[in-house]
């Protein structure tokens, strides 16, 4: 019994001490060829470039998919047009500043026109988006009539949402060209990582921009207010009246015949030409009838 549980016992050790060497081995060539490649330094025929933009999608893929998973808040750009005519010019100026303290809200522009029938002055109102329906209704109801009103409404959800995951995966193409750029050896891909962060930092800038103008305007909405007042003509009679009439037909025809009489008046180098126009025609014709 003895003898034949010795060799038993010895080919079983055999075994394990095979299987042993086995397994490890290749984790030791695992070992061997990840240090290989991280020692290998890139060959002047490999593409650093080529390298790093598959790795750079991969990790804007990565960074695609989180953006969107979260939730961009709704971003709506409000816009509106109101003409008021209004009794007196200065008054309803006065009014509409006591509302725009109110409501928190600046005039970007002005404008002030002044003909022979109306005085109008055109503001450009900025004023925050949580009070410009309040404002509208301010001037619709103390200022004076409102003659027309126009508002709409943008929705710039979807383009934000865009815009902000281009430009995130813009900055990260652009550290990983900055990485790069320290660590390369040859003037030419030196230059060709150059002019990639020249183009990204070009497209970060846009979309930045563009960011910022879409906050501005979702921030601040834009009114265009225009306040309108008739003038009341100087003559007693009604503007509908006979005498009215006449009197505009008078004028009209005055001005008319004054265009007309300034209109030849102008014409003053045509007429100097005249004089040897004649002379040279009758001389063209004695000419003719002689021969």
């Amino acid at each position: 019994m003895k003898k034949i549980i010795s060799p038993l016992f010895c080919i079983i050790l055999f075994s394990c001490n095979k299987s042993e060497a086995i397994a490890n081995q290749p984790v030791s060539a695992m070992a061997v060829m990840e240090d290989e490649n991280a020692a290998a330094p890139f060959d002047n025929k490999t593409d650093a470039s080529i390298v790093f933009k598959d790795k750079a999608v991969e990790i804007s893929e990565q960074n695609s998919t989180s953006q969107k998973g979260n939730i961009i808040s709704k971003k709506v750009i409000k816009n509106g047009d109101i003409e008021i005519q209004v009794g007196d010019i200065k008054k309803a100026q006065n009014q509409v500043s006591e509302i725009l303290k109110k409501n928190k809200a600046y005039i970007q522009s002005e404008r002030f026109n002044n003909n022979d029938i109306s005085e109008n002055l055109n503001l450009t109102i900025r004023v925050p988006h949580q009070n410009f329906d309040t404002l509208i209704n301010s001037f619709s109801d103390g200022v004076g009539s409102v003659l027309s009103k126009n508002v709409s409404s943008d929705d710039v959800t979807e383009e934000y949402t865009d815009v902000s995951i281009k430009l995130e995966n813009k900055k990260i193409y652009l550290e990983k060209y900055r990485d790069m750029l320290r660590s390369t050896k040859t003037t030419k891909d030196m230059l060709e990582i150059q002019e990639n962060i020249r183009e990204l930092e070009d497209e970060i800038d846009v979309s930045e921009g563009r960011l910022r103008f879409i906050d501005d305007r979702v921030n601040y909405s834009t009114l265009n207010l225009v306040l309108y007042k008739e003038k009341v003509r100087s003559s007693a009679t009604s503007n509908i009246g006979f005498g009215s009439r006449f009197g505009d037909s008078f004028t009209e025809g005055w001005n008319s015949f004054v265009a007309f009489f300034l209109g030849i008046i102008s014409l003053w180098p045509f007429f100097l030409l005249i004089p040897f126009i004649i002379m040279i025609w009758k001389k063209w014709r004695k000419r003719s009838i002689k021969k």
